[in-house]
């Protein structure tokens, strides 16, 4: 299996992709992962958020294959516990997805199109993450749910 984490834009802090390096390159130790990041739209500032969000959205579903297992992170998602997530994220390994994409929208959200393609949304708090803030946590969220379903003693239960 393959797990993408698809992401709108840049990272503009580099404090932000330092966090996000570190779990990437730990990630990599447990599955086949990599890091997309779509472009950041030409002339935003003179577009109405809906227009970003279909924008957004259509370079997200460009990316995204029919058999592809689209997952979003998204305010309005299940909320999870990490030894949950780590067992629906075994869960869908079991089902046999060959390719598990997570994804986060850019700073308005995601649009219809891409609610209605998605198989499924992920809360990882009640509260609101700015779009780049929940980079690193997301990626260590996901490697500790590797390390749990592994019986490694990072996640300390």
């Amino acid at each position: 299996m393959k797990i993408t984490f698809l992401m709108c834009g840049k990272t503009c802090d580099k404090w932000v992709e330092t966090g996000m390096d570190v779990f990437v390159k730990r990630l990599k130790n447990y599955i086949n992962f990599d890091l997309k990041v779509l472009p950041d739209l030409k002339n935003s500032s003179k577009l109405s958020s809906a227009e970003i969000k279909t924008l957004e959205g259509e370079q997200i579903l460009s990316f995204v294959n029919p058999s592809d297992f689209l997952i979003l992170l998204d305010e309005n998602g299940t909320l999870f516990s990490s030894q949950k997530f780590a067992q629906e994220l075994q869960k869908q390994m079991n089902a046999g997805r060959k390719h598990l994409i997570f994804s986060i929208g850019g700073p308005y959200g995601f649009s219809k199109e891409v609610y209605d393609r998605a198989n499924a949304k992920i809360s990882l708090s009640p509260m609101t993450f700015s779009h780049q803030i929940v980079r690193p946590i997301f990626l260590e969220q996901l490697y500790r749910a590797f390390t749990i379903l592994n019986n490694e003693p990072y996640h300390h239960s």
